[in-house]
């Protein structure tokens, strides 16, 4: 399964969002990091709109846990009717012809929403309601998307793979 990077960016910002989140370490200036990371322009975070982003973050949390293709399904269709407006075809930036999910003039809450929104229900059908999970490491549950040759990801990361492995050896050694 090949993923380009251009049709990653709401399911990259989604992880990004759900892992600030279950970091315990929400704040503004991470969040401006985020949105900048994730080149989301006119990313100006103000008033309100970062207490937004941080409820809709609690709201993707869940197509990561989702443990069957319908419950995921039903879960990013919630997100769509929510968070996504018109979708129309787009270039600019010097970027290749792509989905947007809200017009630009839209606040920066509204089109977190829509592009985290459209992302995963993109990703979500290339990947045929898998490769979206969280890490297996009962420590760590960080969000991830499984972009691998195999789609059997169960980690976050090597660190957490490896961490896991030794713990499972040490219980077979003791």
């Amino acid at each position: 399964m090949k993923f380009e990077h251009d049709n990653m960016v709401g399911v990259r910002l989604a992880v990004s969002l759900v892992n600030l989140e279950a970091s315990g370490s929400w704040r503004a200036e991470a969040l401006q990091q985020v949105l900048e990371r994730h080149a989301i322009r006119r990313a100006r975070v103000t008033g309100s709109a970062g207490e937004e982003i941080r409820e809709w973050s609690r709201r993707l949390r869940p197509v990561f846990e989702a443990v069957s293709q319908d419950e995921r399904c039903e879960t990013v269709n919630a997100l769509l009717a929510d968070g996504a407006g018109r979708v129309y075809l787009t270039t600019h930036d010097g970027l290749r012809p792509h989905l947007h999910f809200a017009p630009d003039g839209k606040d920066v809450q509204s089109r977190v929403r829509a592009v985290t929104a459209g992302g995963l229900a993109i990703f979500a059908m290339e990947a045929e309601g898998r490769r979206l999970g969280v890490c297996a490491l009962d420590s760590c549950r960080k969000a991830f998307a499984d972009t691998s040759r195999n789609g059997r990801r169960a980690y976050c990361g090597a660190r957490c793979a490896n961490t896991d492995a030794v713990r499972r050896h040490r219980m077979k050694q003791g």
